[in-house]
């Protein structure tokens, strides 16, 4: 026929083609199950109501605070501040109160809220000094956004910082974040098995499953007593009862205080 011209591929580069296009038909759907897989096991946990250190989010480009807040610098020179999951995972579902109005100038540690769940209250600390700017309007709207979507929509003020270099160099970020994060959750269950027995009446209502794994949001199921105490001892908060400060100390050491 004229014009037809055969060309052995194994005398070209046809076959080097051939064997990536097989490479990527197998990487491909591998890739799927894979990430499928992942997600069923969140999608489970979540179900069963098992919190792990796996299902925690922890993006690696903020600054993780010892409080459990989180802030992020802007190209405009303005931190974004919210909580973070691990925190909002014990408390479960929260409101605000006490919030700041824009202009107000907070230091490190200052009051920026109190979140509540069922009348049960945690006093929120700045993780920066600084101006407030404003505050997520959205969240007295649809306080489950902070829950949903810590990290993006959930945030809770943004702050023109005064310090953001000195103040944010003791803080978690990247791996590192990760690491502390899943050590906090084994603190938190240290803590449990201190707390819930000096304030309940029924110790059996330790907020554990078969297996040691803790059920997702175990502060909702536990009395005021113990948020204060978590509070004091786990956030490293000062309490409104004196007698938690000894406690605290004498238990957990004054690094966390």
């Amino acid at each position: 026929m004229d014009g037809f011209t055969y060309h052995n591929i194994f005398d070209t580069k046809g076959i080097e083609y051939v064997a990536i296009i097989a490479f990527f038909a197998i990487l491909v759907p591998f890739w799927i199950i894979l990430n499928r897989q992942v997600k069923l096991t969140k999608q489970l946990q979540k179900k069963l109501g098992v919190l792990t250190a796996n299902g925690l989010r922890v993006p690696q480009g903020i600054f993780f605070g010892k409080n459990h807040t989180w802030t992020h610098l802007d190209r405009q020179g303005v931190a974004k501040v919210g909580l973070d999951d691990l925190l909002l995972h014990l408390t479960g579902e929260v409101k605000f109160s006490k919030l700041r109005k824009s202009g107000e100038l907070v230091n490190k540690e200052d009051l920026l809220a109190e979140v509540t769940h069922d009348g049960r209250k945690l006093r929120i600390l700045s993780p920066v000094s600084g101006e407030i700017l404003v505050a997520n309007s959205l969240l007295n709207e649809n306080p489950g956004l902070i829950n949903e979507d810590p990290y993006q929509k959930g945030w809770l003020y943004k702050i023109k910082p005064s310090r953001w270099i000195a103040e944010t160099s003791c803080c978690y970020l990247a791996e590192e974040a990760t690491g502390w994060s899943a050590r906090e959750l084994e603190r938190f269950k240290d803590f449990l098995a201190t707390s819930v027995e000096r304030y309940t009446s029924d110790p059996s209502k330790i907020v554990l499953q078969d297996g040691g794994e803790l059920i997702d949001q175990p502060l909702s199921h536990l009395p005021p007593e113990v948020w204060e105490d978590f509070q004091h001892r786990f956030l490293g908060t000062k309490s409104k009862y004196p007698h938690f400060e000894s406690l605290g100390k004498h238990e957990y050491g004054p690094e966390y205080f």
